[in-house]
């Protein structure tokens, strides 16, 4: 009978003969993104089916990913609620708290200029609106238009959960979806974290009851992650089979436009940023790439969310208490492609289609809306919505919005990955300016998987 020494030995050889893949998370996100490219162009060659609906495949890899993004969006309410009310709780063991908001909301501020200065710079460098095919013909009027009144409107709870009801009727049946508002949440766990503070030594057992359940709710989570390499495989081979680069077409111009600009940003300023504070560019980008790569294919910051708040904490180093806070309030609010790059150059583009030249005092208006209306807009976040607002702003016909609905997906898919990288970034450079960011931990080397859970975490 082997030694208890052999076999522990036996087994760690055993393991180490694994591909890297299957025992590491980022390339396993890796593979999920090839599979998924190939899934998606051998459904594309697929024909239709007779009925005339999407073949077996399409239809297949769409409910897979769809309903990945739906069991990380059903996270997203427990974990933004008991993280908040933790982390307020928590706080107080911080130093400079108040500090540490503000900070944050400069940084989210000072990120989302220099991101709508590259927007501008860029759209008026390639006058996508100048190199366009597509017609007048194409408008379609805009479901949803943003208002400077959606952040007041949006910091006020309609209930409990911020929760949302709505019912369509399609062939005489009935269809109810919920939907929830991440700052009206954001609101009400801040208020029941305060209230519990002041109450003092009655309210321990509520937090220490909000305590364990975040940590059921992580460890839930963490079952939900470990599903994404699948989900990421189905998601693009969803994209590829559905869009492909036919949608692209006659915009082409305003596409690359886009990507030009947040590659500029990806690649760019949050490197130059990262390296003006004293950190390192690589550690960053292979802590943070996980939740990249998520939001590249669920196309959500809100889905993305459960992973970003994870890899911020867990490869980058900064404070639970301070994550939890921080990284809930940019999904909503912190959008540098969402709200800045894209609405510039969506503006441009709309001012030359319909030939309405633009001022000086357009493009600091763009700047300012940029700045600001990602809060304003956070009640009804969204890249359409934000882009409805600058339209607004500036008078540029609304009706342009329906001019950009046929490359919608593909550019949101640059977006929110630049979206979801800014919400981990400013988090990290406010921590390592206030001096409570965990270098040793963000400068980990990156082996293994990232995401083990707390008891593996607590065991090393």
């Amino acid at each position: 009978m082997p030694s208890p020494a052999l076999s522990t030995r036996a087994e760690t050889t055993s393991r180490r003969r694994l591909p890297q893949w299957a025992t590491s998370f980022g390339p396993q996100i890796v593979t999920g993104l090839v599979v998924g490219v190939v899934l998606g162009l051998v459904a594309r060659a697929m024909p239709v089916a007779a009925d005339g609906n999407e073949n077996w495949l399409v239809g297949t890899v769409h409910t897979i990913g769809s309903s990945y993004v739906k069991l990380l969006t059903v996270a997203v309410i427990p974990l933004v609620f008991t993280a908040i009310v933790s982390s307020i709780a928590n706080l107080r063991e911080v130093a400079n708290a108040a500090r540490l908001a503000v900070q944050t909301l400069l940084w989210f501020a000072i990120t989302a200029f220099i991101a709508v200065i590259i927007g501008i710079v860029v759209g008026s460098i390639t006058q996508p609106g100048a190199r366009t095919g597509v017609s007048a013909a194409t408008e379609k009027a805009p479901g949803t238009t943003g208002s400077w009144w959606a952040f007041i409107t949006g910091l006020v709870p309609s209930n409990f959960l911020g929760l949302n009801a709505k019912t369509t009727v399609a062939e005489g049946a009935a269809t109810t979806s919920l939907s929830f508002n991440v700052l009206q949440l954001l609101v009400v766990a801040a208020a029941i974290g305060i209230a519990a503070l002041k109450v003092g030594a009655k309210a321990e057992p509520f937090l220490q009851f909000n305590a364990s359940l975040l940590a059921i709710v992580q460890k839930v989570l963490w079952w939900i992650i470990r599903l994404a390499p699948i989900g990421t495989a189905a998601l693009i081979a969803n994209a590829v089979a559905t869009y492909g680069w036919d949608a692209i077409g006659s915009l082409g111009w305003f596409t690359a436009a886009v990507y030009v600009g947040l590659a500029i940003v990806f690649f760019v300023v949050y490197p130059v940023l990262i390296r003006a504070h004293g950190l390192s560019v690589r550690a960053f980008y292979s802590g943070v790439w996980p939740a990249t790569q998520l939001g590249f294919v669920s196309r959500s910051s809100i889905g993305t969310l459960p992973l970003t708040e994870r890899v911020t904490e867990r490869n980058l180093g900064v404070p639970r208490e301070y994550a939890s806070f921080a990284v809930p309030l940019g999904s909503t609010t912190k959008m540098d492609g969402c709200a800045a790059i894209y609405p510039a150059i969506a503006a441009i583009f709309v001012a030359e289609f319909y030939g309405v030249p633009l001022s000086f005092t357009d493009y600091l208006l763009i700047i300012v809306v940029s700045v600001i209306g990602s809060a304003a807009t956070a009640g009804t976040t969204g890249a359409t919505v934000m882009l409805t607002l600058t339209l607004s702003t500036l008078g540029l016909p609304l009706a342009g919005v329906g001019l950009l609905l046929a490359v919608e997906p593909i550019v949101d898919m640059g977006r929110t990955a630049v979206n979801v990288s800014g919400q981990a970034l400013v988090p990290t450079i406010v921590a390592k300016r206030e001096g409570i960011l965990d270098e040793a931990r963000y400068n980990a080397e990156r082996t293994g998987d990232p995401f083990q859970d707390d008891d593996t975490v607590a065991a090393a």
